[in-house]
């Protein structure tokens, strides 16, 4: 019955994805826990407590659920509303200080973008340490006395979050399209539907086979976000014209073809189709958004500055560092695949990384940390303020 619960929650809060749900905070026993058993802490993202609860199954645990405002970890963190304060206030009111001989918090690696472990340890007493991205790999991570390998701290794309991500897309724009058509005629809907549904399967399944197009647009600046923001015009459009005309030979068949009506059921799949096809970058959690100017920034290594502490690598969602531990020096080996988060940023403690435009300007550390993205990708959103709705990622991290 537990399994079944856990399948329904699943399904239905992926096809809920693009919206925040959140759940109640605060502490969750998890097993027998006892007064040397680990704290992990996520964001009240409804489906990650779920996800993170079914992981810590068979573990004896102590799980705190901090108000991320129903966000997800990595979009929650990164805009801002999945904070410091947050982690802290739980760390306060939940009663696990008076529960636990220790003072160490498994944060999710993701909340890195927005929570800093060096704010947490000065003003709480508890020590930050960052988690795997995803929550399978907790019991692993628990074994090994808290080694990430480098799977652990990578960020991937596979099919099963590639088809998550086309049901978050196709589930509510099949509503506002049946809606819309409801007026003219119910013999739209089937196509119509057939349509959305299929489209978007079929661009997220398909993902690697045209991923390597993007690295034009990730890196060149003089490609205009606005057409990064239709990734694929010509293929949706060339679908569309294929959709219209077997719509009209299926309508003559049926003996109801009325024009009126067949116009504007054409232009109604048309704005569909093409807004399932915006930012297809942002839509993935290996690229940054088409809409962010950030993604033309790179990460500088001041290296008189850095002293190998490795929090860099410890937090990188792509595996873009490595860290010498007896000379104390870290480098950027793949500083090619870098999605621009700030998470290294935010993280390292003698302020030697930073954003760098293309003309050697830089985003001070300090902005980074303080002032976190909306949703078109400025830096308006001061930590703890909410100001703008972000869509959820393709990650559901712990």
């Amino acid at each position: 019955m537990k399994w079944f619960i856990y399948v329904v929650v699943n399904v239905i809060e992926t096809l809920l994805r693009a919206v925040p749900v959140p759940c109640k905070t605060g502490l969750v026993r998890i097993g027998r826990p006892g007064r040397g058993s680990p704290v992990f802490l996520t964001c009240n993202y409804h489906l990650t407590v779920v996800r993170v609860k079914h992981a810590l199954k068979g573990l004896d645990a102590w799980l705190l659920v901090a108000n991320s405002k129903g966000y997800n970890v990595w979009c929650g963190a990164t805009g801002g509303h999945f904070t410091g304060h947050s982690v802290i206030a739980v760390l306060k009111t939940s009663g696990i200080e008076a529960l636990v001989d220790h003072r160490d918090v498994i944060l999710p690696q993701l909340a890195a973008t927005g929570i800093e472990g060096k704010t947490i340890r000065e003003k709480s007493g508890w020590n930050a340490i960052w988690g795997p991205v995803y929550a399978p790999d907790i019991p692993a991570f628990v074994e090994t006395n808290h080694r990430k390998t480098v799977v652990m701290r990578e960020v991937r794309f596979p099919p099963a979050q590639r088809i998550e991500m086309a049901l978050m897309w196709a589930f509510p724009f099949s509503i506002i399209a049946s809606l819309l058509v409801f007026p003219f005629s119910l013999q739209w809907l089937l196509p119509l539907n057939i349509l959305i549904w299929g489209w978007s399967l079929l661009v997220f399944i398909t993902f690697p086979l045209y991923s390597g197009w993007f690295e034009r647009t990730k890196r060149t600046a003089c490609v205009s976000k606005y057409t990064v923001l239709f990734d694929f015009s010509l293929p949706p459009l060339i679908l569309w014209l294929i959709f219209v005309f077997f719509l009209a030979l299926w309508s003559v068949s049926l003996g109801h073809f009325n024009l009126l009506s067949f116009l504007g059921v054409s232009l109604i799949s048309l704005v569909i189709l093409l807004l399932l096809n915006i930012d297809l970058m942002g839509s993935t959690p290996v690229y940054k958004s088409g809409l962010h100017e950030e993604r033309y920034l790179q990460i500088f290594l001041d290296t008189e500055r850095c002293c190998g502490a490795g929090y860099c690598e410890s937090v990188c969602p792509k595996n873009c560092f490595e860290v010498d531990a007896v000379h104390h020096t870290a480098t950027m080996p793949r500083a090619e695949a870098c999605v621009q988060c700030g998470a290294c940023v935010v993280q390292c403690p003698f302020d030697a990384l930073y954003f760098r435009n293309s003309k050697g300007e830089m985003l001070p550390p300090a902005t980074v940390r303080e002032y976190k993205l909306n949703l078109m990708g400025k830096r308006m959103v001061k930590t703890g303020i909410v100001i703008i709705l972000l869509f959820s990622q393709g990650v559901v991290s712990f």
